[in-house]
Order: structure tokens, then C-alpha cells, then sequence
């Protein structure tokens, strides 16, 4: 008897250690499989088992959490979220995140190992420790500015510190509130076929993820680029331009919205915006160095974050000289999204250094202390100290006595640049009207910001003053928020 106890025992240890066994094995080795399969919902459960961390605006949150009582416990929640879309994207229990939802979902959520005081403790409990914050770098007023300035028309505004790079207003419209697709039930659904479904696409972010001919604000790049190259040497000597200017290699002749353009000096011409004085501009300065100096100042760039991805902005390197021509004044195949113009004219309010733009100051602990900051960013020389100068004169004199007046701030030094970017069939849609600009108070040593906004449907006028009329006060109410402080 006691021998087929003793087998029984064995058995039953054996049995048992083949148990422990393929107990290791599941949990150890097959573990990735397992957590990846799509029957799996138990990560899902813990995703939203805790509150997400909140991204900050000036201090405030403009996040949170909702406690839903269901399987999917947390669901998130907005504080002004059609002003903060652009920045936040959204986080949807249905159809997952984006920017910085997206970018910094580590943190928010509560994954990031560096929100963990014992990594190797969390592994094996697979516990998470409770979600973080991000800090960004927006300014409020600014933000609301921009927002408020828009106005419900379709187009976007982009502003930057010169200094630093940091991003202070990322504003597109017409926005949509995200909150809208936190949950997973009927009501997110439809809201995500209506947004989708919309001609004006308001989940676009067009501040950063959309490109448009800059047209005359292009005109900057030009300018600096022939400055560089020797071209030109006198901004107040007459240049060698006919006006109307016949592409080289065609018949076709190339116009000005005024007169006075016919070898205008380039001070008057930057003033005036004069198509053919810039489009020869570029031919003389030639495909070589006028590539080298849009890529300076970020064009092509295909690795630009912030931390999201950003658009490639585009100048065509390989061009004949009727396309380099049309490329110098913002046509042909030149592109650029309002946050890379933002920093064409942060380059030169930076004394001919850009800066990587930024979005996120730094990110913490649902403590407050921190788990990593933005650190220095490199900055990157775009043009000689000398010609950012004469840039700024140049830009200084759109705004005192050119097509940028709309712009003027009392107390402040502001430079400039209109633009009116053709586009369509035959150049049949309504111009996309743009406006560059920087802001120094005079009694600062530096200038604060750099803007750069654009309105899809401006007024049909196809002038220059359509970029002063429809987008210029856009920026001055958000240069003014940044030097109110």
C-alpha cells in the first residue's frame, strides 16, 4: 500500500512541476505573444484602469480624467479643446492618440520606465506607477490670441521665442474638441465619421502638418540668400530688374500687383514686394546657393519634431532657371508649413541663428519632480550676423512704411513680411494670405517672438495688402500677448 502512495506522490509532484513549468514559460518566455494578442483586453483594462497624466499650459492642466464606473474606467477629458487641439491631439479609448497625446504617451499613461522608482519591482508585479505630467512650452494669451484672431476662418498661426525655440502659440482652425472621441460608445463613433466627414477637415493641423506656397514671405530667403552670395552689396542701389520680367528660357512674363518695381533697389523692393526684382534676385544668386540657404533654414528638413513629426517644407533642388525663378518669390515647388516660416523669421531676429523648435519644457512626475527637461538645443547659423541685420531693417521698414503697417505695436519694434500665396488651376482659387513677423520691445535688449500666419480664405484681393489686411493683425495680437508678458 504505502508504495503506491509513494508513486501517487511522485505523480502528483511530477505533475506539479510540469505545472511550475509551463508556468515559467508562459509567463517569462511567452509573455510578448500573449500581451499582444488581440484577444488579450487585460492591457487594454489596465491602460484606463488609472487617470492619464496631464499636459500643462502656463501651470493648468487642460487635460483630465473622467472615472466612467465601466471596464474602461478612465476616460479623457479636455478644458478648452478646440483651442489646444493642435497641441494636445487626442486620446480615444477607440481610436488611440496623437501629437502629443501620442508623443508623450509613455508618460501620460505611466509606461515610461522613468516614471518608476524600482523598474525591476513593476516588471514583475506589472504594476505602473501613476501617470505623469507634461510641461509644454505654450504661452496662454498667446494661444488665445492666435485662436480668438483666426476667428472660425480656415488657416493657422505658428509663434517661437528667437532665442530659445520655444514654441509659445501652435494654433489651427477650424478645430474640433477631442473630447469628443475619448470614449469607445455610439457618440464617439459618430463623431469621429462627422470630423472625418467634414470638407474642412478639422482634425488637420495645419499649423504643422500642412504646407502651402509661402509666396511673397519667401521673399526673406531670397533676400538673405543674395545678400550672402555678394549679389547684392547695397540694399539702396538700384538693381538691374525689368519689370514685367520674362522668365529665362520662355515667353512668359512675369508681373508686379503695383508699379515702381523696374530695377528697384532691394529695400524698396523687399518694402513693395516686388515680383521680378526677387525673381531675377534668384536666378542671379543661382539654384546652388539659393538650396543651400533654404535648407539652412529648415526647408527639406525631414526629421524636424517637436516632439511630434512636423511636415517637410520643400524647395526644389533640381530646377531649370524659369522654375528657380518662380521657387525665389514662394511658386512653383517651394512649400512650407506657418511653423517653418515662424522660424524664417526667427532666424533673423536671432541675428541669423535658428533654433530647433520645441514644444514640451519638460516632463514630471504626478509629484512635480522631474524626469526629463527639454536641454540646450544647438543652434544652427543661417546667414551672416551682418545680413540678419539688414534684414531686419528691411523687415523694420515693411511695418513703418510698407504693405506690414497693420502690424505696428506702440512701444515695440516690429518687422515684417506680407505675402500672398496664388494657387488652383490657372491660379484660380482665392490666395492663401500670409504674414511673417518678429516684435522686440524697445526696451528689451532682444526680440520676444517670431510669427508666422496664414488665412486659407482671405478676401479675393490679390495684392500683396491682402497678407497686411487678413493676416498681419493676427500676428500683432499674438506679438502683443508675448511682450504684455
Amino acid at each position: 500500500m504505502t508504495k503506491y502512495i509513494r508513486h501517487a506522490a511522485a505523480f502528483c509532484a511530477l505533475l506539479l512541476v510540469a505545472l511550475l513549468v509551463n508556468a515559467t514559460r508562459v509567463q517569462l518566455f511567452q509573455a510578448g505573444p500573449y500581451d499582444d494578442n488581440a484577444a488579450n483586453r487585460r492591457a487594454v483594462i489596465a491602460r484606463y484602469g488609472q487617470p492619464r497624466g496631464d499636459i500643462l499650459v502656463g501651470g493648468e492642466a487642460v487635460t483630465g480624467s473622467r472615472d466612467t464606473r465601466e471596464q474602461l474606467r478612465y476616460e479623457r477629458t479636455y478644458r478648452d479643446g478646440a483651442l489646444y487641439a493642435p497641441v494636445t491631439g487626442f486620446a480615444s479609448q477607440e481610436y488611440g492618440t496623437t501629437l502629443l497625446e501620442h508623443a508623450e504617451d509613455g508618460v501620460l499613461s505611466g509606461t515610461d520606465p522613468l516614471l518608476a522608482p524600482f523598474p525591476l519591482w513593476n516588471d514583475l508585479t506589472r504594476g505602473r506607477p501613476p501617470g505623469g505630467k507634461v510641461v509644454t512650452t505654450l504661452r496662454p494669451a498667446a494661444q488665445r490670441a492666435a485662436y480668438q484672431g483666426l476667428a472660425g476662418r480656415k488657416g493657422a498661426v505658428a509663434a517661437i521665442e528667437p532665442s530659445t525655440g520655444r514654441i509659445l502659440a501652435l494654433v489651427s482652425a477650424p478645430s474640433y474638441d477631442p473630447a469628443e472621441l475619448s470614449g469607445n460608445g455610439p457618440a464617439a463613433k459618430a463623431a469621429w465619421a462627422r470630423l472625418n466627414g467634414d470638407p474642412d477637415k478639422p482634425m488637420l493641423n495645419r499649423a504643422v502638418r500642412q504646407t502651402y506656397p509661402p509666396g511673397s514671405t519667401f521673399k526673406v530667403v531670397t533676400a538673405a540668400a543674395a545678400l550672402d552670395a555678394g549679389v547684392i552689396t547695397d540694399v539702396d542701389a538700384p538693381t538691374d530688374s525689368p519689370a514685367p520680367y520674362t522668365l529665362p528660357g520662355t515667353r512668359t512674363r512675369l508681373t508686379n500687383e503695383g508699379d515702381g518695381c523696374k530695377d528697384a533697389p532691394l529695400r524698396e523692393a523687399f518694402e513693395w514686394s516686388c515680383n521680378t526684382v526677387f525673381a531675377k534676385l534668384g536666378v542671379d544668386v543661382g539654384a546652388h546657393d539659393m538650396a543651400a540657404t533654404a535648407q539652412a533654414f529648415g526647408f527639406n528638413d525631414t526629421d524636424l519634431r517637436i516632439p511630434f513629426s512636423v511636415a517637410t517644407s520643400t524647395f526644389d533642388t533640381s530646377v531649370d532657371r524659369a522654375q528657380l525663378a518662380l521657387s525665389s518669390i514662394g511658386q512653383y515647388n517651394t512649400r512650407a508649413t506657418p511653423l517653418q516660416m515662424a522660424m524664417v523669421a526667427a532666424a533673423v531676429a536671432n541675428g541669423g541663428q535658428v533654433r530647433p523648435p520645441y514644444l514640451v519644457e519638460r516632463t514630471t512626475r504626478r509629484s512635480g519632480s522631474t524626469v526629463a527637461t527639454a536641454g540646450s538645443r544647438p543652434a544652427r547659423q543661417v546667414m551672416h550676423p551682418a545680413t540678419a541685420w539688414r534684414m531686419r531693417e528691411l523687415m523694420t521698414d515693411v511695418v513703418e512704411s510698407g504693405t506690414g503697417t497693420n502690424a505696428a505695436i506702440p512701444g515695440a519694434i516690429v518687422g515684417g513680411k506680407t505675402g500672398t500665396a496664388q494657387h488652383g488651376v490657372g491660379n484660380s482659387g482665392i490666395p492663401y494670405a500670409w504674414f511673417v513677423s518678429w516684435a522686440q520691445d524697445e526696451r528689451e535688449m532682444e526680440p520676444k517672438v517670431a510669427v508666422a500666419v496664414v488665412v486659407e480664405d482671405a478676401s479675393a484681393n490679390r495684392g500683396e495688402i491682402s497678407g497686411g489686411g487678413d493676416a498681419a493683425p493676427i500676428a500683432r495680437a499674438v506679438m502683443e500677448a508675448v511682450l504684455a508678458g
